[in-house]
């Protein structure tokens, strides 16, 4: 009978684990699990165990195609074993093709005799998970906000940002969650952001590998109303918790969704873009919703020159005119999506509200934990 030795950290046990521990049990007639302890974790990786050594030997002792179960406590990275493996002397010491401590290891299977033995990628029976996002999954949030954008926006682009220059937006509520999303998608409103973040990934890097901005994931993290330098990455300026928005911000739906990576290399002009960044930001720091709507309507011109399609406000509605909007535009890269609103009371917003394709938002700081 062959004796097969497998080592690792295990530390949260998936079905990637099972499937290698039964593919190494199908080399020989036993199969001795050995697992890094809680004091080896932490010397190496810097991290505590997920669970206590005696629970983790437990879990893998009752897998039905694990033999034998030891627990890893030599400080040498990467053979935490050594020791059980020299005491052991099995037949087979298997490792995953990525494993990089190949060295080390054929080394140690020499000195006991052992053969050394890849075992090659097989399809995965199940979707590919690591313990490393298992526990980003875990540590996401269960909800997040969306965002709107005031001015600047384009600025948060790697190769379009202008040093001076800001990008201005605000976390906004109903919240949205992986169950429940009560929002158009693909509509402006940072909608991938949120979505990476709710998954436990690095949202920034997320949008950035689109070939966007990494204003969306940027806001929605951090929440608030936030003035960002413009740069390669965020480096936020300023930060209020916008309540003097609150009551005077809502949406309008276009009716259509728009694609912002489908439009990131259209001609616009930056400078325009830059001016609105500049005149939101000053409504930022004034904490003044006439200033920051001043901000709106030059981002809004920037738009209407793109050859975006006029809103509701520009064009005869005396309905909503009748509500006294001060601003509006497109929301994120716009030509359809939603647009945002903004309001001198909230008696006029509310009103709004009342009228087809409007409903209300407000913004959105973080609860403590």
């Amino acid at each position: 009978m062959k004796r097969v030795f497998v080592s690792g950290c295990y530390d949260i046990i998936h079905a990637g684990h099972v499937q290698f521990f039964e593919e190494a049990r199908a080399l020989g007639g036993h199969l001795t699990v050995c697992f890094a302890s809680n004091e080896v974790l932490w010397v190496h990786k810097r991290r505590r165990s997920s669970l206590p050594d005696d629970h983790k030997r437990a879990l893998l002792a009752s897998l039905r195609m694990v033999d034998e179960v030891v627990v890893g406590t030599g400080l040498e990275e990467g053979i935490d074993f050594r020791e059980h493996f020299l005491r052991l002397r099995p037949d087979i010491l298997a490792v995953t093709e990525d494993d990089k401590y190949a060295p080390l290891k054929q080394e140690l299977c020499a000195q006991a005799g052992a053969s050394y033995v890849v075992l090659p990628k097989t399809p995965p029976k199940f979707d590919p998970v690591s313990t490393t996002g298992i526990v980003k999954f875990i540590r996401a949030p269960q909800e997040a906000p969306l965002r709107v954008d005031f001015g600047g926006g384009w600025l948060d682009v790697p190769r379009f940002s202008r040093p001076g220059s800001y990008i201005v937006n605000c976390a906004i509520s109903p919240t949205v969650s992986l169950r429940d999303w009560p929002y158009e998608q693909n509509a402006g409103l940072g909608g991938s952001g949120a979505w990476a973040l709710l998954n436990g990934r690095d949202g920034v890097t997320s949008e950035l590998d689109l070939g966007v901005g990494w204003q969306d994931p940027a806001i929605i993290t951090e929440g608030g109303l936030c003035v960002w330098k413009s740069g390669p990455r965020p480096l936020l300026e300023v930060k209020h918790c916008g309540d003097f928005l609150a009551g005077r911000m809502a949406l309008f739906w276009t009716g259509k969704q728009h694609s912002t990576p489908g439009v990131v290399n259209q001609a616009r002009d930056y400078d325009g873009i830059a001016r609105a960044g500049a005149l939101a930001r000053e409504g930022v720091w004034a904490g003044s919703v006439e200033k920051i709507a001043a901000g709106v309507r030059a981002s809004y011109a920037v738009q209407r020159g793109e050859g975006m399609e006029p809103l509701p406000g520009e064009s005869s509605d005396a309905a909503l005119a009748a509500c006294q909007p001060l601003a509006w535009k497109y929301c994120g890269g716009g030509f359809g999506g939603y647009a945002v609103y903004l309001f001198s009371e909230a008696a006029q917003r509310d009103a709004a509200c009342r009228l087809p394709g409007f409903r209300p938002i407000e913004p959105y700081v973080a609860r403590s934990a």
